[in-house]
């Protein structure tokens, strides 16, 4: 058994997306005009234990895959870091290599959210890591610079294009969060209350449709296209960012009566401009729901195709919607929104 000389402990929450996702591209999110991204930290949380040991080495527990890994210190190679070694890995391993962690510790990880379920859960693990890192090292990177090395290194773990940005901030920063693109920086103004956290709570349900996201949005596509002049793309952009700049608005103003029916226009809009982000079985839900005599509108979380989605209703109707729920062998995943946390 090894002994733990040191331990570091982080929990980052992972986001729910409300409105403004995909126009966190840069430069997209420069050249839209009035571009806002809102999301919420949820008590679902990222999860991220670095134990130092007597070890030469790394030795990695994943809790979402079951598995342990060991590597030696000459596996992070620019060779093996470039290439698929380290599998379902290669991000947290990109992380180690950038702080230059190659040996004496064991980090144990858990995602806080299912799979595939659209909710940024391995963007949130990576800032995690990287936040119990920097405590872990006495780095002294700031917030923004943990966000910013991570983005880009899952940019090029990801290789297909750019990396939105929107996913690590809930994570480090917690409430409700409008995200304010800048030439030099992404202003994050905190607009977590008392009274907005119970309106969104009591307004939405998350659900997670037990589907494998089959990519709805690819951002990649959605970047070319934008880039090539489609009108399409540039319409329902420029179109996602007025109902965002219309909510963050109503919300510096108090006016929380018609957020939630923001959230569902927001994803109605989305919904036309990227046809698959919402699922077969996603649209029989909301119908049986509506056929029960129950409003309920609908907004896809991440890229959709599968995942997780919100359904938007009153707070009276949430025992039947659950209901309804669980007759379509879909899991209800109760989160409350977690308040702000101070550098």
């Amino acid at each position: 058994m090894k002994k733990i000389m040191k331990r570091v402990i982080k929990e980052g929450s992972v986001r729910v997306d409300l409105l403004g996702g995909t126009i966190d591209l840069p430069p997209i999110n420069l050249i839209i005009p009035d571009v806002v991204t809102l999301n919420l930290a949820t008590s679902l949380k990222a999860r991220v234990v670095i134990e130092e040991v007597e070890f030469k080495g790394v030795e990695i527990i994943s809790e979402d895959y079951g598995t342990k890994n060991s590597y030696n210190s000459s596996d992070f190679s620019d060779k093996n870091l470039n290439g698929d070694f380290f599998g379902n890995l290669k991000f947290m391993a990109l992380i180690l290599k950038e702080v230059g962690v190659d040996s004496g510790v064991t980090i144990s990880l858990t995602s806080g959210s299912p799979p595939g379920a659209g909710l940024g859960g391995s963007s949130a693990m990576g800032v995690t890591l990287m936040s119990a890192l920097n405590d872990w090292k006495k780095i002294g990177m700031s917030r923004e610079e943990m966000i910013k090395a991570v983005n880009a290194l899952e940019g090029k773990m990801l290789n297909c294009g750019p990396a939105g940005y929107q996913d690590y901030y809930p994570a480090l920063y917690g409430g409700v969060l409008a995200l304010l693109p800048k030439a030099r920086k992404i202003e994050v103004d905190q607009l977590y209350s008392e009274e907005l956290k119970h309106v969104l709570e009591d307004g939405m349900t998350l659900v997670f449709s037990g589907e494998n996201r089959l990519s709805g949005i690819n951002n990649w596509e959605v970047y070319k296209r934008f880039f090539d002049k489609d009108k399409n793309v540039i319409s329902g952009l420029t179109q996602i960012a007025k109902l965002s700049q219309e909510t963050y608005l109503a919300i510096k103003n108090r006016n929380y009566q018609d957020i939630c029916e923001f959230v569902v226009r927001e994803g109605e809009a989305r919904e036309r401009l990227f046809p698959g982000i919402i699922t077969d079985r996603m649209r029989k839900l909301v119908g049986d729901i509506r056929g029960d005599g129950i409003s309920v509108g609908m907004k896809a979380c991440g890229a959709g195709g599968g995942g997780c989605f919100l359904l938007v209703h009153e707070k009276k109707h949430r025992s039947k919607v659950i209901e309804h729920i669980n007759t379509a062998y879909m899991k209800h995943l109760e989160f409350l929104v977690c308040s702000p946390i101070s550098e």
